[in-house]
This record gives C-alpha cells, structure tokens and sequence, in this order.
C-alpha cells in the first residue's frame, strides 16, 4: 500500500485559504465500498488488490477562518491495536509528530494547538479517530487541546446505542474524553457553526451524517464526508455497501448533486486517494466528475 500524496493541497474558496489535509491511507473492501454495483463495473476504475481491497485515503480540510482555524474531521488517530490497522489497512504514521494528520497541519505552517474548532461528519472511527489521542501516561485526551468541537446530537445517541450491525465503527475513546471535558458542542440539523461555515444533513451512511457547507462569498464548496466519498461514487446508484440506509443516500445525494451542479459548488471528497476536489457534471444521464 502507498500513502497517497500530496500531504497537503491549499487552495482559496473565496475568501478563505483552505488546506486539505491527507491523515492516512486505508484499504477497505471494494465489494463494501460499492454495495449493489458489480465487480465488473467498479474495478474498472478502481482495480482491488488480492484482498480484494481498494486503496482510499483519509482527507480532512483545514480551514483559515477569522474565528480561527476550523478542522473537518480527523481521521483515525493514534490508539488502535496493530491487528485493527491491518484489517483496514491503515498507514498513518506522522513522520514525527504521532499521527500523518499532526504532521499535515505542521506542513500547512500550523499547530495541533492552534485548531480552534473540529467539526465531525459523524463518529466513526476513521473519522472522528483522530479527535483525541493517547498520551505518555496511557491517558486518552483531545488531540487539539485548544478546540470545541460539534456534531449532530443525534449522532452521538446513535452511537451510545449501537448494534450488532453498527457496534465496530463506534468508540467512545474517540469522544466521550471530550464530551467529559465540557469541549462537545451538539447541533440538531442544519446550522451555522461560524460565519459561512454550516452543517448540512445528509442522511443514509447513518442518520445522522452531516457534510458541511463552506461559504467563501464568491464560491460555495461542500465536504462530502461520507456521502460520496470517492469521485468513483458520484452515479446516484453508486453507494456503499456500509451505509445503514441506502435509499436515503439515494436521496441526500440526488438533492446534494443537482443543488452542486446548479449552483456550481466545489465537492470535497474525503476518502477519494487521488482526488481532492471538483464539479458536478452531468451527461444526461449519470453525474460525474469534472476537474477543478
């Protein structure tokens, strides 16, 4: 496996620098990150290793704000057990610093320190992984010691209510440390977490998953989370085999997709190993992606 690269990519959204940041690489099995869609069809673009696994990466977005600097998620931290980074063939060493998103941030001319707010797309492992971190001591604390964070209320009650289907992508070491801190700020639905920064539901991975809005005045861009999470899942039917309600990704990505197209927002795609960002295009029949 090879980490993909660049480590960071900057580029304006109107009035904002952002940065995104490349927090690892991960194998996952192609058949569950495609679901219904054939082998035939998807190894096309995406060949399977002999694990039958496809190579992704974990790309989280450092935004400049005036508020302060403002994480989109944080991938997957530092505390798991050897055996669980093979099994999601997990690389994310920092190089340095204790994990490759510490050490993305130094490269953009930042600190962990300087973060003044993280905000999750839901709280599964290789998303929220990297909110907090072990210590010396064997103590588990926030990674960004500095930063509240904020995701949907309702997500964090579906994770204190797993099930067998849902229990391995929950952990609470990757919250509960900051919720006990006082530093966990919940929403319900859409809201605006700073000036020109708002969550946008878009249920169906799980019901509570929010892609976040950025708006830099003269351009719109949208992190997608796992909504789409590679520009490979852009066709409407292409949706992973992970997500608990399919039929509501159907819908959050045909509602997302035609407001993207019309309104010609920058997609930010979070699992996407050589992608960063681009368009909606549509050929009349599937959207696709165009190059920004």
């Amino acid at each position: 496996m090879t980490v993909p690269t660049p480590l960071v990519q900057t580029r304006r959204i109107g009035r904002y620098t952002v940065h995104a940041l490349q927090a690892g690489a991960q194998m996952l099995d192609g058949g569950a990150m495609f679901g219904v869609v054939p082998k035939p069809l998807w190894e096309k673009k995406i060949p399977a290793d002999p694990r039958n696994r496809i190579p992704m990466g974990m790309r989280c977005l450092l935004i400049e704000h005036e508020s302060g600097l403002v994480l989109l998620d944080t991938g997957a931290g530092n505390k798991e057990t050897a055996k669980f980074l093979d099994i999601y063939g997990i690389e994310n060493d920092g190089a340095g610093e204790r994990t490759m998103l510490e050490a993305a941030i130094m490269a953009a001319g930042h600190r962990p320190q300087d973060v003044s707010l993280v905000i999750n797309t839901h709280l599964h492992f290789d998303h929220a992984g990297g909110n907090t971190a072990v210590e010396a001591d064997g103590r588990v604390v926030s990674a960004f010691p500095n930063a509240r964070f904020v995701v949907q209320a309702g997500e964090v009650h579906w994770a204190h209510h797993t099930n067998e289907r849902t229990a391995a992508s929950y952990f609470p070491r990757n919250w509960e440390p900051i919720r006990e801190a006082g530093a966990l700020d919940l929403v319900e639905g859409a809201a605006e977490i700073v000036p020109g920064i708002r969550t946008l539901p878009t249920p169906g991975h799980c019901p509570f998953h929010q892609s976040i809005l950025i708006d830099g005045g003269s351009e719109m861009a949208c992190y997608l989370g796992d909504l789409i999470p590679t520009h490979i899942h852009m066709p409407l039917p292409w949706i992973m085999g992970y997500d608990v309600e399919p039929l509501r990704t159907l819908e959050s990505k045909r509602a997302l997709l035609a407001t993207a197209l019309s309104e010609r927002w920058l997609l930010i795609f979070e699992h996407d190993a050589t992608v960063a960002w681009g368009y909606a295009a549509h050929d009349g029949k599937n959207y696709m992606l165009e190059r920004a």
